[in-house]
């Protein structure tokens, strides 16, 4: 997507994801310590709603967010800078875990790891910031419009949430997007004047999880 060449902000958050998830892989009391635990955190151990962001299960989940977190970070970094990415990273991170948290409360044995909703929420502010961009998936052969992209992961993971599909943490990935949607638009008002209309489309899916969960539907 872009030729801009990896950022030292982007090589650092890969590298902590790299050696700290490492360690989990070696370590499983360092796993079982950091993951994102519901229990756990109602016990007060908050420190795992930012570590559990730099756990993965194996290398293949590691390689694919990291994977993914390549091709969009310097995209945000150059459009954004250094500082902003961090926000948006750290802060559609807290956003995700809050979400599963706020869908888990009761669920005092629900784990999970990863650092998907940082990346997907890093994936929405480059979405936001060029709507436009196209975007491949190795199973469908023509380009897709970021937009359409965004709005429509959001409505899978609403799908996936309702219907457990998968080891998946759909929820996380959800409050990652949203993360990244309201801070981009907090450090980046000025969309409001040259993407109104993708800013309104991107924020279908948000108000049909909201109406589903109000309606009792989503349960």
């Amino acid at each position: 997507m872009n030729n801009l060449g990896i950022s030292l902000v982007t090589i650092i958050i890969i590298a902590a994801n790299v050696i700290i998830s490492i360690k989990g892989f070696d370590d499983r009391g360092f796993f079982e310590k950091f993951k994102f635990n519901v229990g756990s955190i109602k016990r007060g151990e908050q420190i795992r709603m930012l570590s559990s962001g730099f756990l993965h299960a194996d290398i293949s989940h590691l390689f694919f967010n990291m994977f993914t977190l390549y091709f969009f970070a310097d995209f945000v970094v150059a459009k954004l800078g250094s500082i902003h990415f961090l926000i948006i990273y750290f802060g559609s991170l807290i956003f995700g875990n809050l979400l599963s948290l706020y869908f888990h409360k009761n669920e005092y044995w629900y784990s999970a790891i990863g650092a998907s909703g940082a990346v997907t929420g890093i994936l929405y502010a480059a979405i936001l910031l060029e709507p436009s961009m196209s975007l491949y998936m190795y199973f469908i052969p023509i380009p897709i419009p970021g937009y359409v992209f965004g709005i429509g992961y959001l409505l899978y993971s609403i799908y996936g949430m309702k219907n457990k599909v998968g080891n998946i943490g759909h929820d996380a990935h959800f409050g990652g997007a949203i993360g990244g949607y309201v801070i981009t638009l907090i450090l980046y008002p000025s969309l409001f004047q040259t993407n109104l209309g993708y800013i309104g489309l991107l924020s279908i899916p948000i108000i049909i999880l909201f109406v589903l969960y109000k309606t009792g539907k989503l349960k």
